[in-house]
């Protein structure tokens, strides 16, 4: 009945056959951190129920027999980072249908075999950073048509296959930071569709005619809102060292060093005296707003010296400039200025599950024609996270104030805010009217136009807190009121004058004789005794009993006898 089993963190060195064959319904594996160098052909026999092994951190320098993983049909996830293994043989997880994760990251993996994925038709995450590849086979990643994730950073990378990433119509991240890497053909990733993240900094990148393709697919994809920022910063040649690609003109791009040739769609343009500057607005463009793929993406922390300098304006395009006789709208030329006077109302207009389309507007103003338009960035940033996650979506020039983010996650809350970008520079200003909070719906939401959409969460939050105020000032008024009320009745008790008392009733007896004053038990106490012919004691009119006063005042024999009634007649 074992279902897991961990023996991570000891000193194995080999498994020999049919080690694992009593546990037939065992689901975990651990076996990383030992020195296992050896594995035998039937190893794994009887798992055909595991899900999960970890081999990482142990001594393999190879694995040549495929029928080493043939039990593990079930299997899910397989790690084999951190060993020492050189080279990956054919079809070595062909019998593995059902693999979604592989990691085979911190070898020393300097050639896998065209077929080394065959198989893997489920596979969803391929980890290869961190080993020695210095090229990949151009079939190599075509069996992974459902792969969603590959990381090759930290190889030695210097060149891709166009059709290397063709078949990943599925691929949604893809890592190639901190290679070797100088160009990339134009059309590498226009097969993946759903890409929305891509690193491609920590290359020696060249920065001619040849990345005209990536430079313009960036552009594309970017006024989409489909893609994350993406850091392409040149290193050669010499004039162009430290400048990022999405500052410059196509016309600012140079021939090849290497005297190579470059692609039919890119021919070069003759430069500019100042092209090759990095100088946009002296790059020797006819006037007119620049071409959309001249794109710009800025990080914080990124130096803004790496920036270019926007030519220096004439003095009589001194801004603020008040509308003139004829209305004409003021001349606008410092981003600062520009995002905090005229870019406002930042609202979000539709909700998905995950995607948001936010909206913004821009009072009238006018940009001077060396700078071109106003273009917008959006900074979107998960609220709360302790991992930052800033990330900026470029939209074309003289595009429409609204924008789609995709890939949002329905269980994160994002902050959102827009900031304007005038020649290249960007003035980072987030007033309240500049950012926005937004929380996508769940999966299965039906936000869309047209579908009929549930309760809202937000508004029924504040309906209860509602309720919940008025009854607790409710309560806080009755209790006031009970307060008030027993002070001023305090106040008036003390304030009123002395009551008299002019009569006093006992409850211990009921009075059955009001007409005469004397209870029935007295009456018939004095009917059979004859009088004594005193006079009644003289009382006051309010007395409510009246009786013979001699009877109290006699001191003869005839007070002994009478003294139950007497007592009677006090009680």
């Amino acid at each position: 009945s074992l279902v897991k089993l961990r023996l991570d963190g000891n000193e194995l060195g080999s498994l020999g056959d049919s080690t694992f064959s009593g546990l037939p319904n065992l689901l975990y594996l651990h076996l990383e951190s030992n020195r296992i160098r050896w594995l035998s052909r039937g190893a794994f026999t009887g798992l055909a129920k595991l899900r999960f092994l970890d081999l990482s951190g142990n001594q393999q320098s190879s694995l040549r027999h495929p029928d080493i993983f043939g039990p593990l049909r079930s299997l899910h996830t397989l790690l084999l980072a951190s060993n020492s293994l050189r080279q990956l043989t054919g079809g070595l997880f062909q019998h593995l249908p059902g693999l979604a994760k592989l990691s085979l990251s911190g070898n020393r993996l300097s050639h896998l075999a065209p077929d080394a994925f065959r198989g893997l038709g489920s596979l969803k995450e391929l980890r290869l950073e961190g080993n020695l590849l210095s090229h990949l086979p151009a079939t190599l990643l075509e069996p992974l048509d459902s792969l969603e994730a590959l990381d090759l950073s930290r190889n030695a990378l210097t060149a891709l296959h166009p059709a290397a990433f063709g078949r990943l119509g599925r691929l949604r991240e893809l890592s190639l930071r901190d290679n070797a890497l100088a160009t990339l053909p134009g059309e590498l990733f226009a097969s993946s569709l759903a890409l929305y993240r891509l690193e491609l900094e920590g290359n020696a990148w060249s920065c001619d005619c040849r990345l005209r393709g990536l430079k313009r697919w960036l552009a594309a994809w970017h006024s989409q809102g489909r893609l994350l920022t993406v850091f392409v910063q040149c290193h050669l040649p010499p004039a162009l060292a430290g400048k990022y690609l999405d500052y410059l003109q196509d016309a600012q791009l140079p021939l090849p060093q290497d005297g190579g040739p470059c692609p039919d769609d890119a021919s070069p343009s003759p430069p500019s005296p100042e092209g090759l500057g990095g100088n946009k607005s002296a790059a020797g463009l006819p006037p007119g707003p620049p071409p959309a793929a001249s794109t710009s993406r800025l990080m914080m922390g990124v130096p803004m010296a790496a920036s270019p300098t926007p030519a220096p304006l004439p003095s009589a395009a001194a801004w603020p400039r008040r509308a003139g006789a004829f209305g004409v709208p003021p001349l606008v030329s410092d981003p600062c200025d520009f995002n905090k006077l005229f870019l406002h109302n930042l609202s979000v207009e539709a909700v998905g599950s995950s995607w948001v389309t936010v909206r913004w507007a821009v009072r009238p103003h006018r940009s001077p024609r060396l700078l071109g338009p106003a273009r917008f960035r959006l900074l979107f940033d998960r609220f709360g996270a302790a991992v930052k996650f800033q990330r900026f979506v470029y939209l074309p020039e003289r595009g429409e104030p609204a924008a789609t983010l995709r890939e949002l996650r329905p269980d994160t809350p994002y902050l959102v805010c827009v900031e304007g970008v005038l020649g290249g520079r960007v003035c980072p200003v987030a007033p309240r009217d500049h950012c926005a909070g937004l929380v996508t719906l769940p999966e299965g939401g039906t936000a869309a136009a047209g579908g009929s959409r549930g309760p809202d969460q937000q508004l029924l939050t504040l309906v209860l807190l509602a309720v919940n105020a008025l009854l607790l000032l409710a309560a806080l008024a009755a209790w006031a009121a009970r307060l008030l009320r027993k002070k001023v009745l305090g106040r008036r008790r003390r304030k009123a004058a002395p009551v008299h008392v002019r009569q006093l009733y006992s409850t211990r007896r009921p009075l059955r004789s009001m007409g005469t004053g004397v209870s029935a038990d007295f009456s018939g106490f004095q009917s059979h005794r004859p009088p004594r012919g005193a006079a009644a004691c003289a009382l006051s009119e309010a007395d409510l009993i009246e009786f013979p006063c001699e009877r109290f005042m006699d001191s003869g024999g005839g007070r002994h006898g009478d003294e139950h009634l007497l007592q009677r007649f006090t009680d």
